[in-house]
């Protein structure tokens, strides 16, 4: 199956629907009456679509199991048609796309099992997904080009080159996705006056998005957050409360992480580990939601 274990669990909804043609009226009629002999075509049906959605992953070799949360069938006649709908929530790494769909065609195709005694003409058509939501997907073409951003290594041993920046790095490929070209790339060593010049320079100075990686941990030279925390103005605990738990659900040794975020008057300050791991951890976690922010003040600046 596929890896899913960098992914978050996020609200996912999918929405299949599939056509169930019979060919005549009469057909029609018996199931509005409730007078199909093998009983209710509706109920029947229904309670068919809900099993199909649950075992989904039983039948479909590549499909992850996961929670179903919310399930609803509903059904829509036109003219010689039965449109059935299925829509599926999941709070869950993965989406439920697959789910809707099968309950779609296991309740079409419990519909025909019923109907084929009376109907020889009935036919399945049209099973097709028409709505999905939640995940990254969402926001899988975003890019946002604008946003003007600065990467800063706090490390002794980088800036005294007995060592290879490797976070820092990483977090120039990952911002790259999104469109973003990192404009100012610094080394610093690890010192509490140095970090926070740097910090109130680059926030003065127009950049949008400030990321510092290293001196999160516990050694005495891991400085970071008493650098950057008394100059944030606007501090966003949720956020490195995000990567943290993000990181905890994959190795325990992610608590002890003690980056900080927020604003620094307009610049958004984001404070990741040491480690290309940890850094890499931080982007799955917060990225590209945390983007939402920079569309949240560009709305109040107008």
């Amino acid at each position: 199956m596929v890896n899913i274990t960098k992914k978050s669990n996020t609200l996912r909804i999918a929405i299949a629907t599939a056509t169930v043609n019979v060919s005549k009226q009469e057909t029609i009629d018996a199931i509005e009456q409730r007078k199909i002999p093998k009983g209710d075509v509706f109920e029947f049906a229904r309670a068919a679509g809900l099993f199909g959605v649950k075992k989904t992953s039983d039948v479909i070799p590549d499909c992850h199991p996961l929670p179903i949360e919310y399930t609803a069938i509903s059904y829509e006649i036109i003219d010689l048609s039965i449109i059935i709908t299925v829509e599926v929530h999941t709070v869950y790494k993965t989406g439920v796309e697959v789910e809707a769909m099968h309950g779609a065609s296991i309740t079409a195709l419990t519909m025909y099992d019923m109907l084929k005694p009376i109907d020889k003409g009935v036919e399945i058509s049209n099973i097709r997904l028409l709505k999905k939501s939640g995940g990254k997907s969402d926001l899988k073409n975003a890019k946002f080009p604008e946003i003007k951003a600065a990467v800063v290594v706090c490390s002794d041993s980088v800036f005294e080159n007995k060592a290879q920046d490797s976070s820092g790095k990483a977090i120039i490929s990952r911002l790259e996705q999104f469109g973003i070209n990192t404009l100012q790339y610094e080394v610093l060593p690890d010192e509490i006056k140095l970090i926070g010049e740097k910090a109130l320079d680059l926030s003065s100075n127009g950049y949008e998005l400030v990321i510092f990686t290293g001196g999160t941990g516990l050694s005495p030279r891991d400085v970071t957050p008493e650098a950057i925390l008394p100059l944030i103005n606007r501090p966003i605990d949720g956020i490195m409360e995000t990567a943290r738990r993000y990181g905890q659900e994959r190795m325990p040794y992610a608590m002890l992480s003690r980056g900080v975020a927020g604003f620094i008057g307009d610049t958004l300050v984001l404070t990741f580990p040491g480690s290309k791991n940890g850094v890499e951890e931080s982007m799955d976690a917060l990225f590209p939601h945390v983007f939402h922010l920079f569309k949240v003040i560009k709305g109040e600046k107008h």
